[in-house]
């Protein structure tokens, strides 16, 4: 993995680097949310360090963190001339998320642009500075942040009526709905069944 990176964070931005471990093997760095950008700048510009792959982001919720942050914002990077990987995590938001927000990395990698716009989506983390932050899996009109805990499952969203070509500015070229053998299959009914014969 990379104590090297490790090491040279907590060298370069001293206080701001909270904590730092190596539980299961995964070099972790906890970065306090003001130098979330400045930290990643330094790790793909450092030669030494050269993290040049972002693999992935994601939000994880704790609600009973309130008081330090109640979402965990974790992203994984690699680099492929080193060939070592590190965690970056930071904490953000109160129990209301207010204050989730952190500075947008896409201006670092590029292809940050749709994960930092699905944590936004689906935990209410917002990045400031995004290019086009909107709604990537669910509809704009969707109420909430389906993967922080205090979501309720039974909740029901607002119907919104297909919009007509004039609204939308282009053809939609609408589908029929699946056919009798087509989808999922839970959603098939009245199919023969195929029989095997295993001998």
């Amino acid at each position: 993995m990379s104590q090297l990176a490790l090491d040279k964070l907590r060298e370069r931005f001293g206080a701001a680097i909270l904590e730092t471990h190596s539980q299961f093997g995964d070099d972790t760095a906890v970065v306090e949310p003001s130098a979330w950008k400045a930290v990643c700048t330094f790790l793909r510009e450092d030669p030494a360090l050269d993290f040049d792959m972002p693999v992935d982001l994601c939000g994880v919720d704790y609600p009973s963190r309130a008081t330090t942050g109640r979402m965990e914002v974790v992203m994984h990077l690699y680099s492929i001339s080193q060939k070592h990987r590190i965690r970056l995590k930071a904490r953000v938001g109160d129990e209301d998320m207010d204050g989730a927000e952190l500075d947008s990395v896409t201006s670092i990698w590029a292809g940050m642009n749709w994960l930092e716009r699905e944590v936004f989506d689906m935990s209410g983390v917002k990045f400031l500075g995004h290019p086009d932050l909107r709604r990537i899996l669910m509809y704009p009109e969707f109420e909430g942040h389906p993967l922080q805990k205090t979501y309720p499952a039974e909740l029901t969203q607002p119907l919104v009526e297909y919009r007509t070509e004039e609204e939308a500015g282009v053809p939609l070229q609408k589908q029929e709905p699946f056919g009798p053998d087509e989808g999922m299959s839970f959603g098939r009914r009245g199919l023969p069944r195929v029989e095997t014969d295993r001998d």
